[in-house]
């Protein structure tokens, strides 16, 4: 009997191991991220066992023509139209799949109001291929976003 609860026990330490790992290796995601057009930072964290990505920068914050800030005008909710793109959530619901990939989520580009499948590779630890696509994969488009290093505060 006592080498079976060992057995139960050693299983389950194990197991248990595997799973923190692989929730470590899927928290590398979390941080602050610039795309390639530099207009942005997207603030990417975990919220239950999924990964959200929300805007917490913008290069220029403030309409020009509004002299307010910047609302989500493109979206095809018109309710949606004056909420801030400062705050805003464009990337949900991401699962980490292994191999450094992280799918089943979805990229809203407010530029045009359109939101997309999308996944996410890791290529390097500063480094996220974020590729949008309708339908098909293969038939999407994927930009580069580099890691931003956020000043701690002392």
């Amino acid at each position: 009997m006592k080498k079976i609860v060992h057995l139960f026990f050693a299983i389950f330490w194990i197991t248990s191991q595997g799973f923190s790992q692989n929730s470590d290796e899927a928290d590398r995601l979390i941080g602050v991220w610039e795309p390639s057009h530099g207009k942005a930072r997207v603030k990417i964290e975990k919220i239950g066992e999924k990964y959200y990505g929300k805007i917490v920068w913008l290069r220029e914050p403030i309409d020009p023509v509004t002299n307010q800030p910047k609302v989500d005008k493109n979206n095809p909710d018109e309710s949606m139209r004056q909420v801030p793109l400062r705050g805003y959530r464009i990337l949900k619901d991401f699962s980490y799949s292994g191999k450094d990939e992280w799918t089943d989520g979805t990229i809203y580009d407010p530029e045009n109001g359109n939101t997309y499948s999308c996944v996410i590779k890791m290529r390097d630890e500063n480094t996220l291929d974020i590729r949008g696509f309708i339908g098909v994969k293969a038939l999407g488009r994927t930009d580069v976003w580099t890691r931003v290093a956020v000043k701690k505060k002392e």
